[in-house]
């Protein structure tokens, strides 16, 4: 039983057609947040050249780890400067806190 878990840091325009896209796949469930930062793109026209963007996670099995974030950045792309990343990251277990059951891949 193998994990991943997929971070995407999006424009917060984006984030409604990549919770459809993923939707739409079967994708199980999703976490948004809000976050500030800068890497590539930056505003230098504000003092602390932040932007905002919204990071969205999702663990699911690594088998659909690749798909998935395809769906993202096809949701998220728009050809500009700043449309942000997806990064895949290996998980090596998910509990549900409720029941303390260790997740199989097949029912999570």
């Amino acid at each position: 039983m193998s994990f991943a878990k997929i971070t995407a840091i999006v424009r917060p325009s984006a984030v409604t057609a990549i919770e459809e896209k993923l939707h739409e796949a079967g994708v199980p469930g999703m976490s948004v947040s809000h976050v500030k930062g800068y890497g590539d793109y930056a505003d230098f026209f504000r003092n602390d050249w932040m932007v905002s963007h919204v990071r969205i996670e999702v663990f699911l099995s690594a088998s659909r780890a690749e798909a998935v974030a395809e769906l993202v950045m096809e949701a998220a792309h728009t050809g500009l400067d700043g449309d942000g990343l997806v990064a895949i990251v290996p998980v090596s277990a998910i509990y549900h806190i409720r029941t303390r059951k260790r997740c199989q891949e097949d029912a999570c």
